[in-house]
């Protein structure tokens, strides 16, 4: 492969799933959709935005913030975009929340604004508005698998890089600088 390898980060979720590529960030309400429709909803946008990249990095379950009653949903739906992923031979990275913290802000229990913040900081992106905090967590997703491919967007601190140890990567031969 020559030249840089297209990356998209998502961070799912069922009411605002945050997307994003070098240089943009952008996020899919379902609004009034639930159940199914919403999630053919969600998995037709992710893939209208992951259809030509090269690695889809996704961010992994959280297991606290007291969403019991949509874990099944939210799960499904996740299995649902790295399928849409496997059809599409596109590979695909995990990353827990606490990496992706600890690579935009330096601590794994970072606040998403701080987060944010670091984000805007170090990439130069601005994310206002509603899905502002899912945006900045899809864009350090998104800079994350570009660093982890020796593509990297900004200078990251050395306690940051260390999140990227704790990830899910898949076989990306070819895909390295």
């Amino acid at each position: 492969m020559t030249g840089q390898p297209l990356v998209i980060g998502l961070d799912l979720s069922l009411t605002c799933t945050g997307v994003a590529g070098e240089g943009w960030a952008d996020y899919i309400r379902p609004k009034t959709l639930r159940g199914h429709p919403r999630l053919n909803h969600l998995v037709d946008e992710i893939t209208s935005f992951i259809k030509k990249a090269d690695l889809v990095v996704i961010e992994g379950p959280s297991f606290g913030g007291g969403v019991a009653h949509r874990h099944e949903d939210l799960a499904g739906l996740r299995v649902m975009v790295r399928h849409a992923c496997w059809r599409r031979s596109i590979p695909y990275a995990i990353v827990p929340p606490s990496c992706r913290a600890l690579y935009a802000a330096g601590k794994g229990s970072a606040p998403k604004g701080l987060v944010r913040d670091e984000i805007t900081r170090r990439y130069g992106i601005e994310l206002d508005g509603v899905g502002r905090y899912d945006m900045a967590d899809a864009y350090t997703l998104l800079a994350m698998g570009l660093h982890h491919l020796g593509h990297q967007l900004a200078d990251v601190p050395e306690k940051n890089a260390t999140g990227l140890t704790g990830c899910q990567w898949p076989d990306t031969e070819g895909l390295a600088a």
